[in-house]
């Protein structure tokens, strides 16, 4: 079988989907070629792969059985697939159902990480957590780059200085690692989520949990992800929220639905609130942002507030991003390769689960309820 990594063609986009470490972890017997570059920008030369068994060249993804990626692939990445080809990546499939059809025509098998069940047996395949992971340590610090004050409390010849106040909303992977690089940095940090099931993991990283009277037993789904609420809950939030971040100097907000429009939880007034200085890292400025003024893919100031909402954080860190990434597609290439080639086990709820198109269909539920919704 010939298994190829392709190289990342989105701007911007650093990361890879295998390092040089994991090429040996996949079995033997396969041919494993990476498309020249494709390292680069992680930091990985094509050296290192050839170093470690990989064979380097340019168009490593023609004919190739087993496509590992990073991204969604353009309308030419799709083109250059082979019919019966199977593909790995971040597929975004919620958000690009178009391009799921364009797989499914090609007679591609396309394989979503982002879909993978939260059941044990797929941890270590979880690439969505990890990049969270990165993308939560990244805010703070990009928090405490546009913030005009000291992180932690010090106490100086010139007298104490106080520490910046930081909250963070929503308390999942990349809202808990946020908590804990600010206190690291010394910030005193609260933090709030819809589910009140997470406060005992908030309070043990050494943050306040703020609580508002507002009804959410119905928050959390069977995967243990925040679930979108009603407008009139977003409503009643975010007058409730209002006095809480305009006593904080550092606002970071993280509230994600995939395939959805983020929700609205810091409105301009809020903005209007916060004092001169502040700032705010919006975590779901993709998803058009949690902030009413958050402008996707840059930093603005507005009232005195500097807004962050850079995109794809998790490739400003592309080595350890590519680094964990990797981990998690191998883990899971091997899980499929295991299963033989007589196709997917779809007996296996792992593949079942993160499987979105396969012998020129869309196979997975909420991807065809996403082109249904798209009136495609």
């Amino acid at each position: 079988m010939k298994i190829a990594v392709a190289k990342e063609t989105l701007p911007g986009e650093r990361r890879v989907a295998l390092v040089p470490e994991q090429v040996a972890k996949l079995p033997a017997g396969h041919e494993i070629v990476v498309e020249s570059g494709a390292g680069a920008g992680a930091g990985y030369a094509d050296a290192a792969y050839a170093d470690k068994g990989a064979r380097v060249q340019p168009g490593a993804v023609d004919g190739a059985d087993l496509v590992l990626k990073v991204r969604t692939p353009t309308s030419e990445e799709i083109g250059r697939l082979r019919d019966g080809a199977t593909l790995v990546g971040l597929m975004a499939p919620l958000s690009e159902p178009q391009a799921m059809r364009a797989l499914a025509a090609r007679g591609v098998t396309t394989f979503a990480l982002e879909l993978l069940p939260r059941i044990s047996r797929a941890q270590s395949m979880d690439a969505l957590s990890a990049m969270a992971t990165i993308a939560g340590y990244k805010s703070v610090l990009l928090a405490a780059e546009h913030l005009p004050k000291f992180m932690p409390l010090l106490m100086t010849a010139a007298g104490m200085l106080k520490p910046a106040r930081v909250l963070v909303i929503g308390a999942g992977v990349a809202g808990l690692q946020a908590i804990a690089t600010a206190r690291r940095l010394g910030a005193v940090v609260e933090a709030y989520d819809t589910r009140p099931v997470v406060k005992e993991q908030v309070e043990s990283l050494g943050a306040t949990f703020v609580e508002l009277p507002l009804e959410t037993k119905d928050a959390q789904d069977a995967g243990g992800y925040a679930k979108a609420q009603s407008e009139e809950f977003y409503r009643k939030q975010r007058e409730l929220m209002g006095k809480v971040i305009a006593a904080n100097d550092v606002v970071i907000t993280t509230a994600l639905v995939p395939g959805q429009k983020a929700p609205i939880l810091v409105t301009e007034e809020m903005v209007r609130g916060m004092r001169p200085g502040s700032v705010i890292v919006d975590l779901a400025a993709e998803a058009g942002g949690n902030v009413a003024l958050t402008e996707p893919g840059r930093v603005v100031e507005r009232h005195g507030v500097t807004l962050v909402g850079l995109v794809d954080l998790a490739s400003s860190m592309a080595v350890h991003a590519s680094d964990m990434y990797a981990r998690n597609v191998t883990t899971f290439a091997n899980h499929l390769l295991a299963q033989g080639g007589n196709g997917p086990d779809l007996s296996d709820e792992i593949t079942r689960g993160s499987l979105v198109t396969h012998r020129g269909e869309i196979v997975h539920d909420a991807v065809k309820a996403a082109l249904a919704r798209s009136g495609h």
